[in-house]
């Protein structure tokens, strides 16, 4: 019988549950379960009374230094009382398992539970205590840097366009679209407003909100260096397209700011830059999923580019008014 090796796999949560009982010396009546599989595996752990969270990366996507640098940044949080899920120690005092998978090393991070529900459509005043909790994460990072990725013009929208090519032909009015839209950006936009340390992935998925509005940020996993804007446009993106009716977008992304501001002031120069901002996240994300095909393979698609994520880059550049490239056709 041939042997071939193993791209991806998806590990036993029953023997997981047993290898973080001992490494975390958690009682015997924990149980792990597998909750989702996607960038990275997600497990939970749980006696009914104590619930924590095992994040398995997955294989050669982040190295140890990176994960250490996204620790230390979550350690920092927690310390200054920010509510954030964060790192659990092992027995050794350590944070960092290492698992030989079919496919090589995977790390994996128990982290504590966010209490909560993740909460699609927020009235405004969890908005307002978001934009709270934003301003104060960012307030601490301010002028910090982790030794990660630099969000800039290259890595926002470059690099995404030349993943792209691996899949589409340039030809594609699409792919002429995302090239144009690279145009938009100045090297400058986002080197003279404040920069720190950013989350890159804040909204109602990645975080937990209870019924007293008490909310936890999760899932750092594309923490990184760059313009703290970049934080709020891709909330207001996200809120955007959540929200049908635009006046109730509106009155909600109000309460967003007014929060925000409540903590941080924020210049004329980062309000006007915020369209911007969500713009090059989206375009990001979507060079993440060609990176990433191993996970994004299922709607990945010449249809996907054009019907689902390019119509939505299409409808915030004109909901904002942002300079519409030259490419009408799409």
């Amino acid at each position: 019988m041939m042997e071939l090796p193993v791209s991806r796999s998806t590990l036993s949560a029953k023997e997981l549950g047993e290898f973080a009982k001992d490494r975390y010396q958690l009682n015997e009546n924990f149980i792990c379960n597998l909750f989702r599989t996607g960038m990275n595996h997600t497990y939970f752990l749980s006696d009914n009374e104590t619930k924590y969270v095992l994040r398995i990366y997955s294989h050669n996507w982040r190295t140890k230094p990176e994960i250490l640098e996204e620790i230390k940044l979550l350690n920092l949080l927690k310390e200054n009382n920010l509510s954030v899920s964060f790192p659990i120690q092992d027995k050794t005092g350590g944070f960092i398992q290492e698992i030989n998978a079919p496919e090589g090393i995977r790390y994996a991070i128990l982290f504590s539970f966010a209490q909560g529900e993740k909460i699609r459509f927020m009235d405004k005043e969890t908005c307002f205590a978001i934009g709270s909790l934003m301003a104060k994460i960012h307030n601490l990072t301010l002028n910090k840097t982790i030794d990660r990725i630099a969000y800039n013009k290259e890595s926002l929208l470059e690099l995404p366009y030349e993943h792209l090519k691996q899949f589409f032909s340039e030809k594609l009015p699409e792919m002429e679209f995302i090239k144009e839209i690279r145009e938009l950006f100045q090297n400058t936009d986002f080197e003279t407003i404040p920069n720190g340390v950013v989350h890159m992935d804040i909204w109602y998925d990645n975080m937990a909100i209870t019924h007293d509005k008490e909310i936890t940020i999760f899932d750092f996993d594309f923490c990184g260096n760059g313009a703290q804007i970049l934080d709020l446009g891709y909330f207001c993106k996200q809120l955007f397209h959540i929200e049908s009716d635009k006046k109730e977008y509106e009155l909600k992304i109000k309460y967003f700011l007014d929060g925000y501001q409540s903590i941080r002031a924020l210049s004329n120069s980062e309000l006007k830059l915020i369209p911007k901002a969500g713009l090059a996240v989206f375009v990001f994300y979507l060079g993440v999923q060609a990176q990433r095909f191993d996970w994004s393979n299922i709607f990945l698609s010449e249809n996907y580019l054009k019907m689902f994520y390019l119509e939505r880059l299409k409808s915030w550049i004109e909901y904002n008014n942002i300079e519409k490239p030259s490419v009408a056709s799409i």
